[in-house]
């Protein structure tokens, strides 16, 4: 009887250890299965986590982007806005040139016969070429292919060589009339307008222009010292120094 007892709390003891190792089991089991589960849950969240972050990586680049085009058109509008302000002021621009035009080019050609009268009325230096001068800017005024304000500078230039000759002494050969059956080739100096005076080649005769007569008159000899002195002055083969010359001007033009 003993010996039943005893088996059968064996047999009994061998199957609660028999089943609480296969609780065991069990429960190792599903706590390694949550395990996976977890790391693989966390492998989601965390790969979940990256693409969010990248996502606002990415949206905040987009949002730079816009604000960077934001900007950019600002500035191309800007741009724009300049650019046809500039636009209407060159067409302003323009009509006011049709408008000068109209009123440069007819003083272009007053200028130049104020130019051809001052050199017909002035004492005779290198009159035959200041002519010429004039004549071609007067050709010069008809054609196409030189501009208005290229036309406008020449007709300066002529008046500034003008100008020159009214200030400077300077000499060059020419033939000047001594009357109506003598032309001779002569060296002639000028002291700006004040004074013209002609010496012969050989230097042995001179004249003096008198502008209210209107031509040569001989000058005396005991001049040729002083008028020598002059011409080697302007020929800068003597240094500047104080000299007496014979006036061409009219009596008007001295008072």
């Amino acid at each position: 009887m003993n010996l039943l007892k005893t088996s059968l709390a064996l047999a009994i003891s061998l199957v609660a250890t028999s089943s609480m190792a296969n609780s065991l089991d069990q429960a190792q089991s599903i706590q390694n299965k949550t395990n996976n589960a977890s790391a693989s849950s966390q492998k989601v969240i965390d790969k979940s986590s990256q693409a969010t972050l990248m996502l606002q990586a990415e949206i905040e680049r987009l949002q730079e982007e816009v604000k960077n085009l934001e900007i950019y058109h600002d500035h191309l509008a800007a741009l724009v806005e300049s650019q046809n302000q500039e636009a209407q002021s060159i067409e302003e621009q323009i009509e006011e040139i049709k408008y000068t035009r109209q009123g440069v080019v007819p003083l272009m050609y007053q200028m130049i016969d104020g130019l051809e009268q001052l050199v017909e009325k002035d004492v005779p230096i290198k009159k035959d070429q200041r002519l010429d001068r004039v004549e071609r800017l007067r050709a010069m005024m008809t054609r196409a292919d030189v501009s208005d304000a290229e036309k406008y500078r020449r007709i300066l230039d002529a008046y500034q060589i003008e100008v020159d000759y009214g200030i400077k002494l300077n000499s060059y050969t020419d033939r000047v009339t001594l009357n109506k059956d003598q032309t001779i080739e002569v060296e002639v100096l000028h002291l700006g307008r004040i004074s013209l005076v002609a010496r012969t080649l050989t230097g042995t005769r001179y004249w003096s222009w008198n502008q209210t007569q209107e031509q040569w008159q001989e000058l005396d000899s005991s001049m040729k010292p002083e008028l020598d002195k002059a011409y080697d002055i302007a020929n800068q083969q003597t240094a500047p120094s104080l000299i007496t010359l014979p006036v061409s001007l009219t009596v008007a033009e001295v008072k």
